[in-house]
């Protein structure tokens, strides 16, 4: 059995009498569990869930998304009024780990083969078999994981459209999508040094890789420490044409050697991720960024830069400070070049209803040109 990206100890909890407990998202499995079908209430649902205790779903597919619809309605709280953006922030974050704890606990059994016997409900084998790989057992998954399961699966085939692609990035599950062309249009826009080898640390889809290849840089390095990602990474190389001069290594951070290019664009928030996919968002203690600041000199060939591409939603939050990002940058015995700086241009910037609108519509980011001192 292939399970990618999942512990082999929870991957081995089994639910007795019903199959094989499995979450490609680290959701942990239910102490208990009771059956429920469409005679349920969302009330009833909700008493359950939010003491902890799973819903196996039985009736009609539709209507369990409804519940879950239902559910996350009634999970909300009334909100506080918090002394602070950060702390409104902190706040934010907590309801939404719990309220993700509590959705999870609606479950469906998925048959071997991949099926998914309810009523009405879609063919779901080809998506489950690109997350969860084969298995020949009937095993139970989050209803809410499984919804995200079907919707990558659409995500990679059509693929997310990158104006300085001129194609389309296809995203696996669990690897987060360019829908922001921001950070992508800086790394396409900055100034390029001469440069035999980049390395591009994060690597994610491969997107910053794909725009160094496209304006001719002979060899990228990209690095993650994702097994997910780095599949992603070398599917797209391919599918763009450039896996010849890309080579995807698993690993923290930086790959062996030095290179004349070295850019990063980490997780832009210092806050900690509640599951497997937040990991994208939120570099808790600020643990990438830092991580690579520190370890940029020593991989940076003589008279080479690092691209840091970072927004400053963090300081707009009171998260971090600009006098925190410049210190660390000093601090790691690096130099600023220079700075390019474009607005935020997603949806959420201009939606007035987002509780960190204000925030959000100040938003700016930047690719800052580091150096060490002597170049």
């Amino acid at each position: 059995m292939h399970l990618p990206e999942i512990d082999a100890a929870r991957a081995q909890q089994i639910m007795p009498s019903t199959g094989r407990w499995l979450s490609a998202n680290g959701a942990e499995p239910p102490a208990s569990f009771v059956h429920a079908d469409d005679r349920m209430s969302a009330k009833r649902a909700c008493e359950l869930v939010s003491r902890g205790t799973g819903l196996l779903w039985r009736g009609d597919f539709h209507q369990a998304r409804q519940l879950l619809a239902a559910l996350s309605r009634r999970l909300r709280r009334s909100s506080q009024r918090p002394s602070s953006p950060a702390e409104a922030f902190i706040h934010h974050r907590q309801e939404q780990s719990r309220r993700a704890r509590a959705l999870s606990l609606v479950l469906v059994r998925i048959e071997p083969g991949h099926v998914l016997a309810l009523r009405r409900a879609p063919d779901v084998g080809a998506a489950c078999q690109d997350v969860y790989g084969t298995v020949d057992e009937p095993y139970v998954v989050p209803l809410r994981e499984l919804l995200g399961v079907i919707s990558a699966r659409e995500w990679r085939q059509k693929g997310v459209p990158v104006p300085a692609l001129g194609a389309r990035i296809h995203p696996h599950y669990g690897v987060f999508a360019p829908t922001r062309n921001e950070y992508v249009d800086l790394v396409a826009d900055a100034p390029l040094p001469p440069v035999g080898t980049a390395f591009d640390i994060g690597t994610g889809t491969g997107v910053l890789a794909g725009v160094l290849a496209r304006r001719g840089v002979p060899r990228v390095v990209g690095t993650d420490s994702s097994a997910r990602a780095i599949r992603c990474a070398e599917d797209n190389a391919r599918r763009l044409g450039f896996s010849e001069r890309f080579e995807a290594v698993r690993t923290d951070l930086f790959p062996p050697g030095r290179a004349q290019l070295v850019v990063c664009n980490p997780p832009w928030i210092p806050a900690e991720p509640h599951s497997t996919l937040d990991h994208a968002v939120y570099d808790p203690g600020s643990r990438m960024l830092l991580g690579f600041l520190g370890g940029l000199a020593d991989h940076l060939r003589p008279a080479g830069e690092g691209w840091l591409i970072l927004s400053d939603l963090a300081e707009r939050l009171g998260l971090r400070t600009r006098a925190d990002l410049l210190n660390a940058v000093r601090g790691a015995g690096l130099r600023v070049l220079a700075r390019s700086d474009t607005s935020a241009r997603h949806p959420k910037a201009a939606a007035s209803g987002d509780p960190f609108h204000t925030a959000r519509a100040g938003e700016i980011i930047s690719l800052w040109r580091l150096a060490r001192p002597e170049n």
